[in-house]
Parts: structure tokens; C-alpha cells; sequence
């Protein structure tokens, strides 16, 4: 026995159908039977698209089929209709056994070799031609041929001339596209995927209200009337169990059904054909066909101008740091790896497993995340993909509003204005040359030791932590490194400023190159921010002070300074450590972002051309008024002079 009950569609508005094959193998009088719903006597080579009504199916989603050209003259248009395709059907002549072979010998490499992605239904046509004496089982036929080649998810045999299975052919062909197996089965292990599991991990969770680790008769009950809309009457719940028990003897315990009993059950509807109830359990729980959250179950707050920013709240991070203290078991204020597994378990993946979050925060000596990193670490993801953030705390079980667990910062333009700002979380860019000492400032904000074997960054990376200003501000500094060969690049993006709090350059204060290239890199950003209206403060940061400085760098960055009008360089050595003084200096600068911005001489001569127009304006704004005011008292005077008169 399975759960019964309606199922969904996922939300899709149409379903393509590619109809392809050898030449003679039925595919057109498939088509046109379809249509007329009787055996054409004659069908031209290649048949329009045909079109079916919404109705035809119980899933009231329309269909298109498309026949496909078989001869090489026609070849490209066959290609791109194959690739338009949400699904191919793909039919041989079960009267014609070398058909047959075609399929594994040039269809399916073809389909391969065009990155066709669409699910394959394999379709036997001219059923009734077949000799009886050399029938053999469509069960012994295929099973070899899906087990090779995966994208066949349904075989199946007609016949157009008795209109045998001719709609389950097409049927079929929808129920592959809106209910697909390939996210919820791995062929090769024969078991559901990982992130089918982990979605089921997910809504078993959900539905175990009392959190004892089994769903009872009234949890499983709310199961189904969520997803099917139906309840269970008590011999069904009964009858349930006792299949579970008889195959997975943990499945059911005295508190109820288990997660590898829930597991099981799903595991039925596939075994069953009922892709579709499955789905319709995914589905009611958020769930899209990548089997993650669909949009419309994470309500983000959208950006209004490109200088915004989007931070967790206070709620959330109350959430996070609950979480934090119950993965937390052995209360060394760290989280192991497995305890930071254990806490994705229900998410699609770890995203901390990837970049840009991989490595990206504090550690302990022992590779443990702290409670800094972890905080600091939803902060990065918060700030560099908020549907991501989003997402990956609904997974993790936040119960809260979702609208309320995210907040869009305040404009930067208007912060400058205001000459404060309310941000908790200040992204800056560091620029500089190779070897100028970029990387081991960030790996110094998370903590690590310095090291003097060089690696070349090659692609952006970030480090984020919390910085302590002034005994009592906790702020997030997440650092941003751009590669001196990426600069260009990353320069031509007109907004590439406008998420930036402050810019950081670093020079090695004992090489001329690196210097100049500092120097350099800092006038493009400045010219950039003047002419795109994302002007940020700047710092210039003068690394491995431990070594002899380049003689004329000392008198240089005085002049540069002074000329640009921002704060003298920043000495610091990492490899002697105490660096904490450099982040602190950058949180002063981002929480007070109407200081330290550079100006060219350009700027400020066009500054001064604009205050000088104000005030010539403002002067003579006065004049006029002061000179209408000594009309009116003339012209009163000339009155009064003609009434006495």
C-alpha cells in the first residue's frame, strides 16, 4: 500500500514532445494517430507541430508534438527541434530488430553528442507487425538498455493500427518532464539520490512535531492531509507500517515510522510508477525540480539601488546562535566538520564546501570553525547571495518569518550625506600587486599563521570576522582580494564599486613595482568612483614592515596622500603579527564613509568651479532680491510723495 492523493505539476505551463527514429520505424503514424485518434492510411514524411488542449491529460498541462526529419538533407532542423525538446520521444520498429540496435549504436550517442539534457522515452512501434516467433519480453528487451544508457526513464509498446498504448506513449512523455526520476533516483547505486534524502531528512523533520524521532499515527496523518489533501484511516496507517516492518525491520518503532521507514514508502511510489506523488510531497514542501526551495518560498528583499546591501537580522542571528550552542555538545565554542555536516544535513549540499565560503572563515588550530567564523561565514553568504542565505536557513530549520529574517541596508550615497552609517557587515576591496602581501592580510583577519611560501591568487577570495572597535562594536569586515591580472576585468563593470565600503591598497614597502602598481591601481578606482557616483574611502597599506623600505616610497605616499587628501599609509608586517590595529582602522573607515575618499586635482578644481557657481548664484540671488526691496520702497515713497501732494 502507498499514501494516495492528487499530485502537482510543478507549475509548468506547456510540455514540448520531439517525436525522432529511423526512417520507417511508425514515429508520423504515431503522431497522426494520436491526433485523429484512428490508424492514418497515409501520412506525409515529416508532419507539422500538432498541438493537444490542456485537458487531454489529468495534469491539465498542454501539449506540442514535433516530428522530426530522418534524412541527413534535414539533419539540422532535427537537431535544433531535439534540442528545443523538454522530452524525446525516441520509437524503433518492434517488426525491424536491427531498429533496435539503432537506438544504443547512433540515437542516444547522438542525442549525447548535441548535450541533449530532455528525458528519453523509448517507444516499440508496429507492435501488431511483430513476429511471433521471435517475441520476446519488452521487460528482458529494455532492462539492459536503461541500465546503460540513463536517460531512458520509460519503455514502452504500440501499435497506431489498433490504437494500442498510443496515448500512454505521450502520457508517459509528460509524466517524464513534470515528474522527473533523474533528481530522485541514482541509477548507478540503484538508490535515491543525496538530495533526495536530504530533502525527505528535511520534510520528515518538519512533520515530527514532537522531535522523538518517529512520526505517529495524528504526524503521519497531518502528512497526508498537507500533501494529498486526505487523511488515513487508522487499519491504512496500520497496513502501512506493517509493510515497512516486514522490509526494514528499523522503519517502524514503538513511537511510529522511522526516517528509514519514511524513506521506504518513497521509495515505493518510484518502485510503483508514482513519480507523481512523490513529487507532490517535494512540491507541497517548497521543493523545485534541482530539488531546492523555489523562489516563491524565499521572500528576499530586493535591492532598490546598487549601493544597498542585504544583512541578517537580529532575529536571525539569535536563530544562528541558538543553533551554534545545540551543535555546539562538547562546549569548546567550536564546531567540528562533522557538526557542521550534521547541520547541512537537511540543506541540497554544505555550501561552506565550495567558494567563495570554503576557507573563508576563522578556525581553530584544530580546523574547528569558531563561533566568530561560523556568524562571520552566514554574514559573507548573507551578503554575497542572499537567496542563498535565505535558503540554506530555512533548510537548517529557522521557523521564523522569512521576510523577517533578512534586512536591505540604508544607501551608502545616503549614509555619506548623514555621516554615519547603520551597517553591521563592511565588505572591502583589497587591491595590489603580486606578492604585495594581499592574501596574508586576509589570512591574518581569520586568524591563520603567517606563512612565507607564496601562492598566486588566481581568482577573487574572501575572508570575513568579526572586528572588536572601541571595547563594545562587534562589526563583520568581510575582505575581498582582486588579482592584479583580474583588475581590468573587474573594472569594467560600471556598478564594480557600488557594494565596496572601503578599498584597501597593499604595496610591499620594499619594492618600487609594487609601489607603483599601488599607486597606480588607486588613481582607476578613484577616476572610477568620480565618474560613476560610487566614491568610497581609501586606505593605503603599507606591508612587510618588517623589511628595508623602498627609499622613495616613504616620500612618495606623503605626497600622494596629501595630494588625494586621505590618511597616511598603514604600516604593518604580518610575519611579525599584531595586526588586529589595520582591520580596526578599515571598520573606522567604513563607519565613517564620508571621510577618507580620495579626490584628483581634476575633481577638486570642478568641486571648486561648482561651489564658486553656488556662490556667484547666492550673490546674486541677494542683489535681485535687494534690489526689488529698494524698488518697493521707492515706488511707496513716490506715492506717499504724490498723496501729500
Amino acid at each position: 500500500m502507498v499514501l494516495l492523493g492528487p499530485s502537482s505539476a510543478g507549475g509548468r505551463k506547456s510540455v514540448r514532445i520531439a517525436v525522432a527514429g529511423d526512417g520507417g520505424t511508425g514515429k508520423s503514424t504515431l503522431i497522426a494517430a494520436m491526433a485523429s485518434e484512428s490508424f492514418p492510411e497515409s501520412v506525409p514524411p515529416v508532419l507539422p507541430p500538432n498541438h493537444f488542449p490542456a485537458n487531454l491529460y489529468p495534469d491539465s498541462v498542454p501539449l506540442t508534438l514535433i516530428d522530426t526529419p530522418s534524412s541527413l538533407a534535414n539533419q539540422g532542423m532535427r537537431n535544433e527541434e531535439l534540442k528545443r525538446a523538454d522530452v524525446v520521444v525516441l520509437t524503433y520498429a518492434c517488426d525491424e530488430p536491427a531498429s533496435f540496435e539503432r537506438v544504443s549504436s547512433y540515437w542516444i550517442p547522438a542525442l549525447r553528442r548535441l548535450k541533449v539534457k530532455a528525458p528519453v522515452i523509448l517507444v516499440g512501434c508496429k507492435l501488431d507487425l511483430r513476429d511471433e516467433n521471435q517475441l520476446l519480453s519488452l521487460e528482458s528487451y529494455t532492462t539492459h538498455i536503461m541500465q546503460r544508457f540513463t536517460e531512458i526513464v520509460t519503455c514502452v509498446e504500440c501499435s497506431a493500427a489498433t490504437l494500442y498504448q498510443v496515448p500512454e506513449v505521450f502520457y508517459f512523455a509528460q509524466k517524464a518532464v513534470l515528474y522527473p526520476v533523474d533528481p530522485l533516483f541514482d541509477y548507478k547505486r540503484h538508490a535515491l539520490t543525496d538530495r533526495c534524502v536530504r530533502a525527505l531528512r528535511r520534510i520528515f523533520v518538519l512533520c515530527d512535531h514532537d522531535m522523538d524521532g518517529a512520526l505517529n499515527d495524528e504526524e503521519l496523518n497531518e502528512f497526508q492531509v498537507k500533501c494529498f489533501i486526505t487523511t488515513l484511516q487508522p487499519s491504512e496507517i496500520a497496513k502501512v507500517k506493517s509493510i515497512v516492518e516486514q522490509k526494514v525491520p528499523d522503519g517502524v518503532s514503538s513511537l511510529g515510522l522511522t526516517f528509514p521507514g519514511f524513506i521506504y514508502v518513497h521509495n515505493m511510489f518510484l518502485k510503483k510508477g508514482r513519480t507523481e506523488a512523490f513529487w507532490a510531497v517535494l512540491r507541497k514542501f517548497g521543493y523545485d525540480n534541482d530539488l531546492k526551495l523555489r523562489d516563491d518560498f524565499l521572500p528576499v528583499p530586493s535591492k532598490q539601488a546598487s549601493d544597498q546591501s542585504v544583512e541578517l537580522t537580529a532575529e536571525a542571528i539569535e536563530f544562528l546562535n541558538g543553533i551554534f550552542r545545540l551543535l555546539d555538545s562538547d562546549k569548546d565554542r567550536s564546531l567540528r566538520p562533522a557538526e557542521v555536516d550534521k547541520l547541512f544535513d537537511t540543506a541540497p549540499e554544505n555550501p561552506w564546501n565550495n567558494a567563495p565560503y570554503k576557507d573563508g572563515a576563522e578556525k581553530t588550530d584544530r580546523g574547528y570553525i569558531s563561533r566568530n567564523g561560523f556568524l562571520s561565514q552566514w554574514a559573507l553568504m548573507t551578503l554575497v547571495d542572499p537567496p542563498h542565505s535565505l535558503a540554506n536557513l530555512i533548510y537548517i530549520g529557522y521557523k521564523g518569518n522569512p521576510a523577517a529574517a533578512l534586512r536591505v541596508t540604508r544607501r551608502k550615497s545616503v549614509d555619506r550625506k548623514k555621516q554615519t552609517t547603520e551597517r553591521n557587515v563592511f565588505q572591502c576591496y583589497v587591491f595590489g600587486s603580486r606578492h604585495a602581501g594581499k592574501s596574508a592580510l586576509l589570512y591574518s583577519l581569520l586568524g591563520r599563521p603567517f606563512s612565507n611560501n607564496y601562492t598566486p591568487t588566481t581568482v577573487e577570495q574572501y575572508a570575513a570576522n568579526v572586528v572588536e572597535c572601541k571595547g563594545v562594536s562587534r562589526k563583520i569586515l568581510v575582505l575581498r582580494e582582486i588579482p592584479e591580472d583580474g583588475f581590468a576585468e573587474f573594472l569594467s563593470n560600471q556598478d564594480c564599486l557600488a557594494s565596496c565600503d572601503v578599498a584597501a591598497f597593499v604595496y610591499d614597502s620594499s619594492d618600487e613595482y609594487s609601489w607603483n602598481k599601488s599607486t597606480e591601481l588607486l588613481d582607476k578606482v578613484v577616476r572610477q568612483g568620480e565618474r560613476t557616483g560610487y566614491r568610497v574611502p581609501c586606505l593605503l597599506i603599507s606591508a612587510k614592515d618588517d623589511l628595508t623600505p623602498f627609499p622613495r616610497a616613504v616620500l612618495d605616499s606623503v605626497k600622494v596622500t596629501q595630494e588625494l587628501g586621505i590618511e597616511a599609509p598603514i604600516h604593518v608586517s604580518m610575519k611579525l603579527g599584531d595586526s588586529s590595529y589595520v582591520y580596526k582602522k578599515i571598520v573606522n573607515a567604513a563607519e565613517h564613509p564620508h571621510l577618507s575618499i580620495p579626490e584628483t586635482e581634476i575633481a577638486r578644481k570642478k568641486k571648486q568651479h561648482h561651489q564658486l557657481l553656488h556662490h556667484s548664484l547666492i550673490f546674486a540671488l541677494v542683489g535681485v532680491a535687494m534690489a526689488v526691496v529698494g524698488l518697493t520702497a521707492r515706488a511707496r515713497a513716490v506715492k506717499k510723495v504724490r498723496k501729500i501732494l
